[in-house]
């Protein structure tokens, strides 16, 4: 177990900060798109269990971005300032949602909630311990998120119409799903300026121990339980689905999260502030 990261040598570095700039971004980006749903849901219920959902997801993203205080970065630098092509979050987290579609955020959820889960008890016994302590909350929360999916998949697909939106957003939104169990280029984070191989650095997060499962037996796991999932509620999973170009994972993103960036970043920017208050510690304060 590695204790501090005072244990871990430079390519290992590399490796955790990799991983925790996937984990954090998806987090925060997902946090931001469900926000758009706020007042917006088909009922006050699920408004305020999204919202909480994505106050959740909000702090996750706070938990693992805070593991990188340890590499030199702040939180300001790492939202704010950072260059949205630096984000490593999936596809999956930053795409658009179709306009009043409900079926296409309950989908997005499922598909999201379902690798989530599959990633964290891939981090459950991460040699980092950083890593390993902050999972059983975030574990806690995300179990309710699925729960939620799947209760509302399962309403939805009641109508024939509901189905129909159902089936439509899986299969717009599979593909893009695919791409969290990518590798992730290491991000440019003004630390380091080499340039590794996405390939080699997943190899280093196996290797040392920092998540215990590789990218493609988690791939392997998530389409299980979702084709399982799927063939239970009368779905098609789409076929010969492939990972799309733009992984979010390899720097390259849609359109929709360029805007989004500047959505979050205009307040930022307009105040002219240069880093961001913190008014409670962080876990590893004790």
């Amino acid at each position: 177990m590695y204790e501090t990261i005072d244990a871990l040598n430079e390519t290992q570095h590399r490796a955790l900060e990799t991983l925790m700039t996937t984990m954090a971004d998806d987090e925060f980006v997902i946090a931001e798109r469900y926000i758009e749903w706020q007042v917006h849901a088909p009922s006050l219920e699920s408004d305020l269990a999204l919202a909480n959902i994505a106050q959740d997801e909000l702090g996750h993203a706070r938990l693992w971005y805070d593991v990188l205080d340890d590499l030199g970065h702040t939180e300001s630098a790492l939202l704010y300032e950072r260059d949205p092509a630096d984000f490593r979050h999936s596809t999956l987290c930053e795409l658009s949602f179709e306009t009043g579609d409900w079926a296409d955020a309950i989908v997005r959820s499922y598909l999201y909630d379902a690798a989530e889960t599959i990633r964290l008890d891939a981090l459950a016994e991460s040699s980092y311990r950083p890593i390993a302590s902050r999972v059983p909350k975030i574990a806690a929360e995300e179990a309710f998120h699925l729960d939620h999916a799947v209760a509302w998949l399962e309403r939805l697909l009641e109508a024939d119409d509901g189905r129909q939106r159902v089936q439509a957003a899986f299969d717009r939104l599979y593909p893009h799903a695919l791409t969290l169990f990518e590798p992730a280029v290491p991000p440019r984070l003004g630390v380091h300026d080499d340039d590794l191989a996405a390939a080699a650095v997943e190899a280093t997060i196996v290797d040392a121990g920092l998540r215990s499962a590789s990218l493609d037996e988690m791939a392997d796991e998530w389409r299980t339980t979702v084709h399982d999932t799927a063939e239970d509620l009368g779905l098609e999973v789409p076929t010969g689905a492939t990972v799309p170009t733009m992984t979010g994972r390899n720097g390259e993103h849609v359109d929709d999260w360029f805007e989004l960036y500047d959505d979050f970043t205009h307040t930022y920017r307009e105040l002219g502030r240069t880093h961001t208050e913190r008014i409670m510690p962080t876990p590893d304060d004790g």
